[in-house]
């Protein structure tokens, strides 16, 4: 068989090694049900927990804010509520031109997160939600963020992390293994995507180590809470 390039379309899921090109792929594949699968899978979890990011941004209409990793532009339309001027960046072609449809008023920017397409001290604040673990190199998209946040500037990360209860843990498990692949493989328009999602949650940092990671990339007054039982934790910090 002769070698060809593999271009992103073809890629259904990505591997733990997190190349771009598997991640944009995977994402483009899942682009058109994403956000009504993730609400399902979450039992309608996912609008708490932005409103939590919401309020702990405290944005000021004026403010400039990067949305990094947005998707199709759920959380951006969300942090624009505030009066804030909102960008929406995202590796993934697919993402980004359903995003564009459902909020035809929001800027969507396509980017890698470790190589931000904007200059530096550009934005008072950027945040990421449930979308570091799935960048190569956390470190350097941490250093990025950093790069084109003003001094003073604002950091918010919420991704999944590591429930603080035994007892809830052991019931997430479950959920991760049994329930979330059964609901993606009914919902989901490529449910091969969610065993990368189970896969990348399990492998996640917990929050002290993901706190300690935002304050050596040069953050910080660095802080967490949990939300849901630790099921996610929202990371705060601020530029030096």
């Amino acid at each position: 068989m002769a070698d060809r390039d593999l271009k992103a379309s073809d890629v259904n899921r990505a591997s733990l090694e997190k190349r771009p090109h598997e991640v944009a792929g995977m994402f483009n594949k899942v682009a058109s049900r994403y956000d009504l699968t993730n609400e399902a899978l979450t039992f309608g979890q996912v609008h708490i927990w932005r409103r939590g990011v919401v309020r702990a941004l405290n944005l000021k209409p004026g403010e400039r804010v990067l949305d990094v990793a947005a998707g199709t532009g759920g959380s951006t339309a969300a942090l624009a509520e505030t009066g804030a001027h909102v960008i929406a960046c995202d590796l993934s072609e697919g993402m980004i031109e359903v995003g564009r449809q459902r909020h035809p008023e929001l800027e969507f920017v396509q980017g890698d997160a470790t190589d931000l397409p904007f200059p530096d001290a550009a934005f008072d604040a950027v945040t990421i939600s449930f979308g570091l673990r799935n960048v190569q190199d956390t470190e350097k998209a941490l250093q990025e963020m950093a790069r084109v946040t003003k001094p003073g500037g604002r950091l918010l990360i919420c991704e999944f992390s590591r429930p603080t209860w035994p007892v809830f843990n052991a019931l997430y498990g479950f959920y991760l293994e049994e329930i979330l692949t059964r609901v993606a493989k009914l919902l989901s328009s490529d449910d091969e995507a969610y065993d990368y999602l189970i896969e990348s949650i399990r492998e996640w940092h917990d929050q002290e180590t993901l706190g300690k990671m935002i304050a050596q990339a040069g953050w910080g007054r660095v802080q967490y809470r949990n939300y849901t039982g630790g099921i996610l934790a929202l990371h705060r910090a601020v530029k030096q």
